[in-house]
């Protein structure tokens, strides 16, 4: 079937634009956003991705606020899932949300408008420095391929406003930082495919750290198998302004899994740069935000999942939640506080993320499947 972006000379396959080049059922298109107040105390969050074999596309957006007293925090989440659009141009506009790419890779606006659901926002993302891009992920259970994908990172600014039940917040680039990513390829989403004969313990772990600092930001992430063993890594320092981000050598990890969780007490990376030198970043958790909240794990509105031809849903959460370790709630992105001490000695403060999810043993300490985490 040919559609309007096939006017355009950018095929990468012998077939239309809306016909992947791989038949498999987890083939994706994503868009993830986030941004955060200076003092921690906002935080929001955007995903949008297209499952064309599934014939599938949905989206979500998600705020986090303090109630009451500061002791805890509400989640508010608008979500969309519908039949993927034919045309790809259309593919970025699902029911109330709407991501638009004003300048590619320097300005995306998000827009919201679901008063049902008490969420209406209009907020622009403006760079801080280029896109980082991650070497390739591939990874193989048995022969069949789990995951195979390119993304990549951008540290940014945002500026505009968001409404959670008719409160308008008022969103400044001086004080609300954040990141997006884009990934596309193969990866699981959906209905779970039949996988034939048993191929090994169910195992997965992850660890995504993108940190803004006033003069830079930084960047981390690690697959490993059960053992430590390494099968993905990112480490850059990317300057704000023009220049390029400088990729590390190598990277390295601390930290603390918090009892009765499979979450960071406390977590370090370093950055191993080609001449030796260590840049180090330092993550103190304030609160966690679930994914679940844009998608990722949640029961109801999960990424791929055919629900029918435009569905609209909301839902609000509280945390912490009493059972951290539930499918649902172990996939993390932590607020966290963040100091940068560099190789000549020099200090930062600044504001970052630790996403964390680990299904699985792992030789930092974690056993079983979702079992917590115990000293």
């Amino acid at each position: 079937m040919l559609t309007s972006f096939d006017d355009y000379p950018i095929h990468q396959a012998s077939v239309p634009i809306a016909n992947s080049a791989s038949g498999d059922v987890n083939q994706y298109d994503r868009y993830f956003f986030n941004g955060y107040s200076s003092d921690g105390s906002l935080y929001f969050a955007t995903a949008m991705g297209l499952y064309p074999n599934r014939h599938v596309a949905d989206a979500a957006f998600c705020v986090v606020r303090p109630t009451g007293d500061g002791s805890t925090r509400e989640q508010a989440s608008v979500f969309v899932s519908q039949r993927a659009p034919a045309d790809r141009r259309d593919a970025t506009r699902l029911g109330p949300i709407e991501v638009r790419v004003i300048e590619p890779l320097q300005v995306l606006q998000v827009l919201v408008d679901a008063p049902d659901q008490g969420l209406r926002a209009d907020l622009t993302f403006t760079r801080r420095s280029p896109v980082i891009e991650e070497p390739h992920f591939f990874q193989r259970t048995g022969n069949r391929t789990f995951m195979d994908y390119t993304r990549l990172t951008q540290f940014g600014s945002w500026h505009g406003w968001l409404e959670v039940d008719g409160e308008r917040i008022a969103v400044d680039p001086t004080d609300v930082l954040g990141s997006r990513d884009r990934s596309w390829g193969i990866r699981p989403v959906g209905e779970p495919a039949p996988q034939g004969a048993p191929t090994g313990w169910p195992q997965f772990f992850w660890l995504w750290a993108p940190v803004n600092f006033p003069s830079c930001s930084t960047h981390f992430d690690v697959n490993e198998f059960a053992d430590g063993r390494r099968w993905h890594e990112v480490g850059a320092v990317a300057p704000v302004g023009e220049a390029e981000a400088v990729s590390s050598r190598t990277v390295e990890w601390r930290g603390e899994w918090r009892p009765g969780t499979r979450w960071a007490a406390w977590f370090e990376y370093d950055l191993v740069h080609w001449d030796g030198s260590v840049d180090t970043v330092r993550l103190e958790p304030m609160y966690e935000f679930h994914m679940r909240g844009i998608g990722y794990g949640n029961p109801e509105f999960g990424h791929g999942y055919w629900k029918g031809e435009l569905v609209v849903g909301g839902e609000r959460i509280t945390s912490p939640v009493d059972t951290p370790c539930a499918r649902e709630h172990v996939h993390v992105q932590a607020m966290c506080r963040a100091t940068l001490t560099r190789a000549d000695g020099t200090v930062e403060h600044g504001l970052g993320i630790l996403e964390q999810l680990a299904f699985g043993d792992h030789v930092s300490g974690l056993r079983g499947i979702l079992d917590p985490f115990a000293p």
